[in-house]
């Protein structure tokens, strides 16, 4: 698996299921029982550098190839819906529109740091779709859904999954959404 990724720059991807410390604890169940978790490869990296545009300077990594994950919380009334959306590093979400519409919300904005990695399971700035609780939609812009390769977070600051497109497309939950991204 190592050998096949053009993206990763500087990076040294090996097989995912091969190392499963390098990734979340959910991150590591949701490898464990996908029926493509064998395509996704993990590299360990700087924590300090995890953010995507640090990680694209430091690692090599094209930004075009990044994919950020976003919890976004949805409120109508008492009732708060999570959804996970995943677009290009070189676009944004569109939260207000798109996103609030889906979750069927009056408001929508970006999930408190402290809600998003409590429910996740997963460390802040390394939250990915892969592994996120089952009820929540996870929203994938075209774009992402059609990339040959992509790099995301691992659940964790310390390392990136390598992953294609089509992938994350097929994860539980996974709709891909036109306009999700601007």
């Amino acid at each position: 698996m190592g050998g096949v990724w053009t993206i990763a720059g500087t990076l040294t991807p090996v097989p995912a299921l091969d190392r499963l410390d390098l990734v979340a604890g959910p991150v590591a169940a949701a490898l464990r029982s996908m029926a493509d978790g064998s395509r996704l490869a993990v590299a360990e990296i700087d924590p300090a550098l995890a953010d995507t545009a640090e990680f694209c300077a430091q690692y090599g990594s094209p930004l075009e190839a990044s994919a950020n994950c976003v919890v976004v919380a949805g409120k109508r009334g008492d009732t708060i819906r999570y959804a996970a959306c995943v677009v290009l590093a070189t676009t944004r979400a569109d939260v207000n529109g798109v996103v609030r519409r889906r979750l069927d919300a009056r408001k929508a904005s970006f999930a408190p740091m402290d809600d998003a990695v409590s429910l996740s399971g997963m460390e802040y700035g390394g939250i990915t779709p892969v592994g996120l609780p089952a009820d929540w939609p996870v929203l994938l812009s075209p774009e992402v859904a059609a990339a040959p390769e992509l790099v995301i977070g691992s659940g964790i600051r310390g390392s990136k999954l390598l992953v294609p497109g089509e992938v994350l497309a097929k994860l539980p939950g996974a709709e891909v959404v036109e306009g999700l991204a601007r």
